[in-house]
This record gives C-alpha cells, structure tokens and sequence, in this order.
C-alpha cells in the first residue's frame, strides 16, 4: 500500500505534528514514572523483597533502552509513524497486562512491554527531521526530547492522587487509555514519513544488545543480596563485559547494524553521548527520593508525612519548569551554542543536588531542590540532540539521535538500579517493613552529584561548535540553522537546487542519495527556495533521485572526490506528470 498523501506533507500538518509528536514523548515518560509514588509500597503490594521490588521500575527502563534502537530501525525500515503507533499499541498491552497482576514476575512482564514505548523519542525526532522546514526544526527536537522529563514531572501528582483514592491498579488502566489516545491522534495528525532505509533488521544485534543490558543490571539489584564478591555476582559483571565487547565487535562487521557504533568515533559524539548517560542519571535520582522522604512519617525523625498527592505536587515543579526551560534553551543555544548551554544546565544541575543534600527539612525546600533541578535538566536535555546533529552528516542524524537516546535510557536504567540498591540497603526494617533512612537519600544525591560532576568535565571538553562556521557563506537566523546548515551543507556532499522544467524552484522535493551498491546513504528536503544539500560518507559514484508531487521523477549520477566540500548540483525534474 503505498501513501500518496505523505510525500508532500504540508505546512498545517507539520504544525499540528509537533504537540502530536510530544504528547507521544510525555505518554512514554508517564510509563517511567508511574509507580513511583507508590515505589515505597511495592514490596508489600507484590509480596517480595525491596530489591525484587525496584524492578518494577528497572524492568520500563531496561526494555526502553533496548526499544530504542530497535523501533528507530525498524521507523528506518518500515515506515516512523507505523513503528510509533506499534511502539504505543505493546506499551498498552503491557498496561493492561499490568493492571490484572499482583505477581511480582506477570508485573515485570506488563512493565518490560510498557517501556517499548521509549522508542517513541527517537521515532519521533526522525518524523520531524523528515517534515519540518529547517527553521522550525531546532526548538521542535528541543520539545521532544524534552517531554520525557515533562511527562514524568506532570505524572507524579496524577499518579498520585489516583493511587491515593482508588486501586493501585487504576494506574495502568489510566496509563493504557493515555496509550490509545496517543495512538488515535497519531492516525488522525501525523503523516508516514516517505523516506526508507535500505537494508535489513538486525536480530542478533538486538539480542546481543538486551542480553548484555540483563546481565549488567540485575547483579547491580541484587549484589548486595548475593554478596558483592560472590561468583554469581562476579560471573554476571564479567558475562556482561564478553557480551557488549563481542555485541560491539558484531556491529562493527555487519553490514546493517542495529546500532551504528562508527558515529560514536567522533570525539564530539563520544564526550556527548557520555555526558548523555550522566545526564539520564541525575535525572531519574530526583524522581526516586523526593516522594519517598515527603511520603515517609514524621515519627521517623527525619520524614515530612505528606500524602501522596501532596509529595506529588512537591515533585511535579521538575516537569513544569523543564516545559518552561525550552524557550529559554531556544535563546540561550542561539546566543551561545548548544556546548555552552549543556554546560549551563550541568552546573543548575549540581548546584540543584548540592543544595538538596541541606534543603530535606519541608515540603517548601523540596519544592525549591524540584525547580532548580528542573531547570537544569530541561537546558541539557534540549542541547543533546543539537549536539549530535550539529557533529554528523546529515545521513547519520537518525542513527546518532537513536544512539544518543539509548545512551540516555542506559543511564536511566543503571540510575534506577543503582539507587534502588542503594536505598535497600540503607533501610531500617521496623515491624517487617523496609523503611528507608535519611542516610540512604544522602548518599543517593551524591551518587547524583558526582554523575554530573563527570558530565560536566565531558561537555567542557567538548570542541567549539563554531568551528566550521567560517566556511558557510549562506545567512543563519539561529544557532539551530546553524547547527543544521554544518550538518547538510559544510560536510562533503552534494548541495543546489530542485528546478522543474521552466527552471522555477520546486520546494518540499524529495533528494536521496544512493550509493553504488543501490543502498540509500542520505536524504533531503528541498526547501522553499529550492535548495538542497545532502552529505556523503564517503568518496564514491553516487545516484541523486529526485521526486516531487506534480512533477516526474529524476535520477542524476555524480561522484565526489571526498573532500571537505560540497559539489554544486541542480537537479531539474520532468514536467508534471499524467494525474490518475
């Protein structure tokens, strides 16, 4: 079946995909912070061990962060927006199965499918790339990868005051019709996008990449249990290491890889993909100790005996101020460029955890350490994906933007783990319950203190964006055009114009580039003016196909030498072709 109507997406649609697209991206946060206000109830609600009980939580997080890469090529492949709802559709399933289970092991199945839906992040940054006029690009990547952070701040009062009020279960009921909603104005709203992949899935990859992320994670929830030099714990840790290194060594020899691993050689890939792990797991530390300390009795010493709705609506300032954070990414990156604002966010978010570690006294202070950390989260978040597409060619963005993602998740997962075995650990046992110290939330924050502390040494040493920049000679409006005109235009490639036969520009052209193995090695819009520019890998004969509605197709050899500059190129399609 082919779309006839997504070749030419129009302006409206593009408009209306954006919120369409990170309503998508805050349905999948709410998956990750859904039971966190009831994480200190866990292990009695599912009558296990708190270690077994962080799972719950590990479990979304670990399945996101296999998803991502998995949905993203598979959106290559078959179709983003087919790939999105299907990503959406598991995540319901899992809702469901969740909502009819008291096991431990049928909940972390429900929950293992309800983190599929992380792949709806880069999914999503890719329907935008494909769609969206370059001037609009920038802040509209800055919202969706942004969302995951808003979602979870606006999910934790809500889940609050339906698990106060009603079954626990009520949770995922709520959280699966979210998912169909989602879904349903995805159908409504977002074209497919009509570019494709050449290629194939990479089965071994994904199970190579889920086998070493298990054998990771699950020594670091129960070393304690185990015992930390034990040789089952040992065994893991190095199992883990065989697996990633020879999963690694696989993508690096297969033709189709599950993960492009070649983009993480570049050095700004590498330091930002890093600080992205630190980043993920500062995050998600807030979000396991400030409602387990406001939930927690005053009789304790050191709890604030708030409600749950109430340590809710303490937390939920860090989501609200990350929303509020990303016109202020827009300016602050236009002005000084997004290694400058990753910085500024990293230093917010120390000072965020720094002052935490003194501000667990009230509600009040809560509220502040939620707001500041929101803040700081919200300015690296947005400057992630600028980063990354700003330090590859156009023809890799989708594969580092996927990887960037995974790297985020990864970070999210090891945070969860991590602090979960932490805060075990620490706890007191009073009456048969697990009741968890004021010692456990401190080392908790420094555990999240030091992460950033290294993401922040990683963005500092990132290269000056503003390197290339003297070699353009077209005018930018921002720092986002910026950052895109380096990716598609400043790299060796192929860059002119989409003419029709009277030589008028055809804008919202469709150029791929395809290799001499007939495999597609880049792709571009034509933008209003007709202009193009499109990156090559490497130095090569290449196909440019040109297609636009009303117009018939073009298909025009060239090489490139592979020097760092672009081949000037127009490319002139045939007269309109015969209507059906």
């Amino acid at each position: 079946m082919t779309h006839t109507t997504t070749d030419q997406p129009d302006r409206k649609a593009g408009g209306a995909v954006v919120p369409v697209l990170a309503f998508a991206g805050i349905v999948v946060a709410v998956m990750q912070t859904l039971l966190v206000p009831v994480i200190k109830d866990l292990p009695q609600l599912l009558d296990t061990a708190p270690s077994n009980a962080t799972w719950v939580l590990t479990s979304t997080l670990l399945s996101g962060a296999v998803a991502t890469p998995i949905m993203g090529r598979l959106g290559d492949l078959y179709g983003k927006r087919r790939m999105l709802i299907l990503s959406l559709a598991v995540m319901v399933v899992g809702a469901l199965v969740s909502a009819l289970t008291s096991q431990l092991l049928t909940m972390i199945v429900g929950r293992t499918l309800q983190g599929f839906a992380m792949g709806a992040i880069p999914l999503g940054i890719g329907l935008m790339r494909d769609m969206l006029p370059r001037e609009k690009l920038g802040s509209a990547m800055a919202l969706m990868s942004s969302s995951i952070g808003v979602g979870g701040g606006l999910a934790l009062p809500a889940a609050a005051l339906v698990a106060q009020h009603t079954n626990w279960h009520a949770l995922f009921y709520g959280a699966a019709g979210l998912g169909v909603l989602s879904i349903v104005l995805t159908l409504l709203v977002v074209p497919e996008s009509p570019m494709r992949a050449e290629g194939s899935f990479d089965l071994l990859g994904a199970i190579g990449l889920s086998t070493g992320l298990v054998l990771l994670l699950l020594p670091i929830t129960k070393g304690s249990d185990w015992g930390w030099s034990s040789g089952t714990t040992l065994g893991m840790f190095a199992a883990s290491l065989v697996v990633l290194v020879l999963w690694g060594l696989y993508e690096l020899r297969v033709q189709a890889p599950l993960v492009d691993l070649r983009t993480t050689a570049r050095r700004e890939v590498l330091l930002t993909n890093l600080a992205s792990i630190m980043v993920g797991v500062s995050f998600y530390v807030v979000s396991l100790v400030l409602p387990q300390l406001l939930q927690l009795p005053k009789a304790t010493g050191y709890g604030l005996g708030q409600s749950m709705v109430v340590a809710g609506l303490c937390v939920a300032p860090l989501g609200l101020t990350m929303m509020f954070t990303a016109p202020v990414y827009a300016r602050l990156s236009a002005r000084y460029g997004p290694k400058t604002t990753l910085i500024i966010g990293m230093l917010i978010i120390a000072i965020g955890y720094g002052g935490g570690l003194g501000l667990m006294d009230a509600a009040w202070q809560t509220i502040v350490t939620s707001v500041v950390l929101g803040a700081g989260i919200g300015l690296a978040y947005s400057s992630l994906p600028a980063l990354i597409v700003g330090a590859v060619p156009a023809s890799e963005t989708g594969a580092a933007n996927g990887l960037n993602t995974l790297m985020r998740s990864i970070g999210t997962s090891v945070s969860s783990a991590v602090i979960g075995m932490v805060l075990a650990n620490t706890a007191n046992n009073v009456g048969g319950v697990e009741i968890p110290t004021m010692h456990g939330f401190h080392v908790s924050f420094l555990i999240a203190t030091g992460a950033v502390a290294v993401g922040l040494l990683l963005a500092i040493f990132l290269p000056k964006a503003g390197r290339p920049a003297q070699h353009t000679q077209l005018r930018v409006s921002s720092e986002e055009d910026a950052v895109l005109e380096r990716a598609e235009e400043l790299l060796r490639g192929f860059r002119g114009r989409v003419l029709d036969a009277g030589g008028t520009p055809v804008a919202r052209a469709k150029v791929t580039l395809i290799d001499h193995r007939g495999r597609q090695a880049g792709a571009a819009v034509s933008d209003e003016d007709g202009s193009y520019a499109v990156a090559v890998p490497a130095q090569g004969a290449y196909v440019l196909a040109a297609k636009a509605s009303g117009h018939g197709p073009l298909a025009s050899s060239a090489t490139h030498s592979g020097e760092e500059r672009a081949v000037e190129l127009d490319l002139s399609l045939p007269g309109e072709t015969v209507s059906a």
